[in-house]
């Protein structure tokens, strides 16, 4: 049993490892710094979602990441109501407390940006279709987002 399931740990490793060195890129060189950016934004885009749709989504994350999407996750009242760029940016300014300082807009759109390169777009298009517009307006723009 060991020899099926290690493939997949290690290539969850290793896209893991890819998309932290795209968000390094953006924030710093810190690893922990960019993991702790790519949970806490996971989880707070995770809040304002229709559970069925999170379930989706969740399920093309790579199996390590997907583990601190779902971290203390409680679907009651999902999604929450609808909330404004400000709104969403303090959530995720209140996530990154105690750690070094980076700008949680920057710390968003690092992480949306990953999400547009390394998520299907047809999902990616759900998700943004149901997100309130002041989250919504965080996403990278594109041809076919407005």
């Amino acid at each position: 049993m060991s020899q099926t399931i290690l493939p997949v740990f290690d290539k969850s490793l290793q896209t893991t490892a890819i998309w932290l060195d795209e968000i390094e890129r953006d924030i710093g060189p810190d690893r922990a710094f960019a993991w702790r950016v790519l949970s806490v934004v996971l989880q707070r885009l995770r809040d304002h979602l229709p559970v069925e749709l999170l379930a989706h989504f969740g399920a093309q994350l790579p199996l390590i990441v997907r583990a601190t999407f779902y971290d203390q996750f409680d679907p009651t009242g999902l999604p929450r109501p609808n909330a404004g760029t400000d709104q969403f940016l303090d959530a995720v300014a209140e996530g990154l407390q105690g750690s070094r300082g980076v700008n949680p807009r920057d710390a968003a759109e690092s992480v949306f940006a990953l999400l547009q390169r390394h998520v299907s777009a047809g999902q990616i298009t759900k998700v943004e279709n149901a997100l309130p517009k002041g989250i919504r307006e965080l996403w990278p723009q594109t041809e076919q987002a407005q």
